[in-house]
């Protein structure tokens, strides 16, 4: 069994975990602004305190991968990476959405199946569809959110659909009886600890040298036009 830092900084949530053979030892984190430059290196320092161990006593280092914010996704996967550099540890990498699924699983006992959602642009968001085992039934995509979104599996499952990217949604699939919501619902690192626990023990390390964050979609930005 291993001893693995968590590190979650794909959204607005700055999350920074300790867990010993898949059970939390120690957690800091803050929600709801990108603060993950300020904070993310002291909150690694405060876990690894509040654990009562040293860095050097780490098994791996295990990051969140992505679909979400480029600059949060940035920060957490280089900090992730120095560290393994710096203590030659192994690096593990957790879907996201996965994550987010694996944590509500813990939190709602029941059997409905799961959607993730990460705020995008405009109506799109990132999102997958897992059942109650955190087995995907829909792949990880980036959608455009319409009034038919998820008709099919809406017809006969009840989804909770969660994540900052399902409050704006809400008012296109509140009206399906089949839809519900976990508007309290905050992304944490908690959510990585089981699946990178298996990932140790399944050996699934990431190449340090090459590794990149699961972007989804290519970065976009926004020139001025030029005067003719």
């Amino acid at each position: 069994m291993a001893l693995i830092l968590n590190i979650e900084t794909a959204t607005k949530t700055c999350s920074v975990s300790i867990a010993k053979e898949g059970s939390l030892l120690a957690l800091k984190e803050k929600h709801g602004e990108y603060s993950h430059a300020e904070n993310l290196t002291a909150f690694i320092q405060e876990t690894i305190k509040l654990a009562g161990i040293e860095l050097n006593d780490l098994d791996a280092i295990a990051v969140s991968k992505g679909p979400g914010s480029y600059t949060g996704l940035r920060i957490g996967v280089s900090t992730a990476k120095g560290l393994c550099f710096a203590l030659n540890k192994p690096l593990l990498a957790v879907n996201t959405l996965e994550a987010m699924a694996t944590h509500l699983k813990h939190e709602n006992k029941n059997e409905y199946i799961l959607c993730p959602m990460l705020d995008a642009r405009r109506m799109e968001v990132y999102c997958a569809i897992l059942n109650h085992k955190s087995e995907f039934i829909k792949e990880t995509a980036a959608e455009i959110i319409s009034i038919d979104s998820f008709s099919q599996f809406l017809k006969t499952n009840k989804i909770i659909f969660f994540g900052d990217g399902a409050q704006k949604c809400e008012s296109l699939l509140s009206n399906n009886e089949n839809a519900f919501f976990a508007p309290d619902f905050e992304i944490s690192s908690i959510g990585m600890i089981e699946l990178s626990e298996m990932a140790f023990q399944n050996k699934q390390f990431e190449d340090v040298a090459y590794f990149e964050p699961y972007y989804l979609k290519d970065f976009v930005t926004t020139t001025p036009k030029k005067l003719v």
